[in-house]
């Protein structure tokens, strides 16, 4: 199982250690969370904006006060001020822009999920290992309150020998079927419910529960038309929204999930760990904001469960109205402590290319209706 994430302290000096120029590549994603949460790390600043249309570039840049903007990957990679870069882009313009960022040295912070297959994926890893470069991947549970202290309860062995996982994650945000067709719904542009929401699912059950054997995944599309944004005209959608999937760890733990992005649930995100000594439950009825709300439960046999509470040397420091920017300054310190160590840090492009595989045998799995084995990531890597 993948190590405990540090808990951001911000504990590094200024004074000793200089700023780190950050570009922001994509700007709905990037400019929600991206930008502000580099604004408010104290080692990072925020250089250069990226976005196809340089009038836009140009006017974020004045409204967020950042030196360049840019429409090329080339033009920020240029940038003598430029050291690091986060891609906040749809997936299907992961792998290009990550390469030209990492063929050009800059570090790299890559939203998820990773690209749009695990060949490209492992191409990633390799060339950030063979420039030397600190890469990570915005997998931000690993680093919110509710979920470490779950994590600690589970390697203390609290719930002693796994006998069932179960996990929900149950959301609204494409519920509505007025809302328009787009790269979303679009299988060849890395949409759907899996790279979404999946590609964290998968990232987190490594790194709680460890590897899995094998897995077999049936997924839906309930909505199958949306309107063109342009004409109104209904397109068709080949991606999927709803995903049933089984999973049998390394371990024979097996592991039920359920995600979906159009259904109206209390339960936004569930995840129950069953064992011989003990219950763990994690979860949050927010439906607003998928960071904040987590609470954790437990019980030993026979007792009711009794939430347990978040100590303080889990709590984000600060809370923000968007609770995804407290997520994300986290991961943001992790990878500037690998920047300064200079070494790769957890979770890292190969923790990426972990989750991208179980997503391309899942497909492989729904398209043939059978179970697939899965390779380690050790095979797959050829490490």
């Amino acid at each position: 199982m993948s190590s405990m994430p540090q808990v951001a302290t911000f504990d590094h000096n200024p004074a000793k250690a200089q700023l780190i120029g950050v570009a922001v590549v994509g700007t709905g994603f990037g400019q929600k969370v991206h930008i502000p949460g580099f604004q408010a790390h104290p080692r990072t600043q925020v250089v250069a904006v990226y976005h196809r249309d340089l009038e836009k570039a140009q006017a974020i840049a004045q409204s967020q006060n950042i030196l360049y903007a840019c429409n090329t990957i080339a033009d920020i990679v240029s940038l003598s001020e430029v050291q690091a870069v986060s891609i906040a882009t749809p997936p299907f313009l992961h792998y290009e822009m990550a390469k030209e960022v990492l063929q050009a040295g800059k570090h790299l912070l890559l939203e998820k999920p990773t690209t749009l297959n695990a060949a490209e994926a492992k191409e990633l890893y390799y060339l950030a290992k063979s420039k030397g470069v600190t890469a990570t991947v915005d997998f931000e549970f690993r680093f919110v309150p509710g979920w470490q202290l779950f994590s600690e309860l589970l390697s203390q062995g609290y719930v002693g020998n796994k006998r069932l996982i179960r996990i929900d994650w149950l959301g609204s945000s494409r519920a509505d079927a007025s809302r328009p067709w787009n790269w979303y719904s679009q299988k060849d542009k890395g949409g759907g419910a899996l790279g979404s929401l999946g590609s964290h699912t998968f990232d987190y059950i490594h790194w709680l529960f460890g590897s899995v054997r094998r897995l077999n995944a049936h997924l839906i599309t309930a909505i199958t038309q949306r309107p063109d944004p342009n004409t109104g005209e209904l397109k068709a959608v080949n991606t999927d929204d709803t995903c049933m999937l089984t999973l049998e760890l390394a371990d024979s733990t097996p592991c039920q999930v359920s995600i979906s992005a159009v259904v109206h649930a209390q339960r936004t995100h569930w995840v129950e760990v069953y064992g011989d000594r003990g219950t763990l439950v994690l979860g949050s009825e927010n439906q607003k904001d998928y960071i904040h709300g987590f609470r954790v439960w437990a019980s030993q046999p026979g007792k009711q469960l009794t939430e347990i509470e978040i100590p303080n040397r889990l709590v984000f420091p600060k809370n923000y109205a968007d609770g995804r920017i407290s997520a994300f300054i986290r991961v943001v310190d992790q990878w500037v402590q690998g920047i300064d160590r200079g070494e790769e840090i957890v979770p890292s492009l190969r923790e990426g290319v972990y989750s991208q595989l179980l997503m391309d045998l899942s497909h492989e799995s729904n398209m043939t209706s059978s179970w697939i084995d899965i390779p380690s990531l050790e095979e797959f890597l050829g490490s």
